[in-house]
């Protein structure tokens, strides 16, 4: 089992930045995958493989950076240029199958609980 966990939300302004961090415990050994999403579990950016390929979403596209440090299961999303559509409740999740495509929300079997972005005009 892995335990994800969520911090970093807040109350910003438009314009304004957050970074977002998840940390997962329970596991020896770095997932396949991590990725955060959104919303009605909307991708926002996902992590794949040795390489740490990574995709992102067309709205989040040059103003989220997602990074991680896979040994440990820690994930994290720059965020910056913020607007009024990006306030969500924010999901970091994880996948250990190397056959996971690790795309749609579907694709991942570990989630933490959330932390919540709100961004004001």
């Amino acid at each position: 089992s892995l335990q994800l966990v969520e911090s970093g939300g807040g109350s910003v302004q438009s314009g304004g930045s957050l970074r977002l961090s998840c940390v997962g415990s329970g596991r020896s050994y770095g997932a396949y995958c991590m990725g955060w999403f959104r919303k009605e579990r909307e991708g926002v950016a996902t992590i794949i493989g040795n390489d740490d390929t990574t995709h992102y979403s067309d709205s989040v596209k040059g103003r989220f950076t997602a990074s991680r440090d896979s040994a440990k299961n820690i994930l994290y999303l720059d965020m910056t240029n913020l607007k009024p559509e990006d306030t969500a409740m924010y999901y970091c999740a994880a996948e250990f199958w190397v056959g996971s495509p690790c795309r749609a929300a579907a694709d991942f079997t570990y989630w933490g609980q959330g932390t919540q972005v709100t961004v004001s005009s």
